[in-house]
């Protein structure tokens, strides 16, 4: 299942950056992470919300980005995560950039839930740029009875 959705990213990212060649103000960014943030609205169970790691996002156009990295969930388990993320909604304030959209993550290490192994997972996206930092916001839904509703906040620096 993890290789047919490496090769469905790898169909829809070659078909943005083909479409995403005619806009000429746009060049790829690099940001990374520290992992994020969660604050869960269950707040009975003892969830870890310092979810610290490692991430890379590349936006390969202004609507399309990719996300991969390693971070220690809500559960205290180490967990990873690729994602693609298609965010077609722009606007501007002054210097700050936000753009929202829609994520498809496949994640893994949540023993409570398939016994850690790969699943995937829609999410709503906004992300919030100026210049060299950004952050990333996010609602996760209720999936099962051991994965709880949170939002997630990560903060990332440009780094090309």
């Amino acid at each position: 299942m993890l290789r047919s959705l490496v090769q469905v990213c790898a169909v829809i990212c070659g078909t943005a950056v083909q479409f995403g060649a005619a806009a000429e103000d746009f060049s790829p960014q690099v940001w990374l992470n520290p992992g994020f943030y969660s604050y869960h609205f269950d707040r009975d169970p003892d969830y870890r919300e310092d979810n610290t790691g490692f991430g890379v996002e590349v936006l390969i156009t202004d609507d399309h980005a990719l996300m991969g990295g390693s971070f220690i969930n809500s559960d205290g388990e180490r967990s990873h995560y690729g994602l693609y993320a298609w965010r077609p909604l722009h606007w501007q304030v002054s210097t700050v950039r936000f753009s929202a959209g829609i994520a498809v993550a496949a994640i893994d290490g949540y023993t409570s839930y398939r016994n850690g192994n790969w699943f995937v997972a829609p999410l709503p996206l906004l992300a919030v740029e100026w210049r060299r930092l950004g952050v990333n916001l996010t609602y996760v839904p209720h999936v099962h009875d051991s994965l709880h509703s949170a939002i997630a906040i990560q903060v990332k620096l440009r780094v090309w």
